[in-house]
């Protein structure tokens, strides 16, 4: 069998599986941009109690595998009555997983904040609320783009061991593909090459984007 003969044969199922596989990638992507700022402030916080939080969360997720946090939601939470089903619980583990690290590097932007920032915005009679929307996250927001960006790379890959608890996405697709043609080069090899292609044309030009734009705006174009 030719390789157009291949992608004529199996070419919807890789379309299928990477609708699944960008539907997994958007919503994990939202839910660790929402916990790595939540728990990057909370890290930085005053109140023990919030921190303690924090730092739990974090140590916990970037301190085990992925692949057992997944397995985890999937096969043990239920066991205790909370039960997700198996796409939600893809995107849950991978969202949690890499937001733990995010929120290393939203508190790291934070603090590299100049201090003069911080005491300008405080001369001013800001609130503390005022001073993080206005003045300290938009500048931390730029210096965590670059950093940002491998991340939701790695968020992408990371999105591959969903396929292991029966998600449909593009590696799942590949592995049926595969286990019924034996045809691991053009199975493996056409998701390879969709990875790639999603990841270098599509991510990294919206994250540079992303960076160009930020940093006119904050007047350091």
């Amino acid at each position: 069998m030719s390789y157009l003969d291949f992608l004529a044969e199996h070419g919807g199922r890789y379309i299928d599986g990477t609708l699944i596989t960008a539907a997994q990638f958007l919503l994990a992507a939202v839910l660790a941009i929402l916990l790595a700022l939540i728990a990057g402030l909370m890290k930085l916080s005053a109140n023990p109690i919030a921190k303690g939080v924090a730092v739990t969360y974090i140590e916990f997720f970037r301190g085990t595998s992925l692949l057992v946090q997944l397995f985890w939601l999937f096969f043990v939470l239920p066991l205790f009555g909370i039960t997700f089903d198996k796409f939600t619980t893809g995107f849950i583990a991978v969202g949690l997983n890499l937001g733990a690290y995010g929120a290393e590097l939203v508190r790291g932007a934070i603090q590299s904040v100049p201090k003069g920032q911080w005491e300008a915005s405080y001369a001013l009679s800001m609130s503390p609320a005022t001073q993080m929307r206005r003045i300290i996250l938009p500048q931390a927001f730029v210096a965590m783009l670059p950093p940002w960006g491998n991340l939701i790379i790695e968020l992408l890959k990371g999105t591959a061991l969903v396929s292991l608890i029966a998600v449909s996405d593009l590696m799942f697709e590949a592995r049926q593909i595969n286990g019924s043609t034996y045809l691991s080069a053009q199975a493996f090899g056409t998701a390879l090459v969709i990875y790639y292609v999603f990841a270098r044309l599509l991510v990294t030009p919206f994250m540079r984007w992303l960076e160009r734009t930020m940093r006119r705006r904050m007047g350091r174009a």
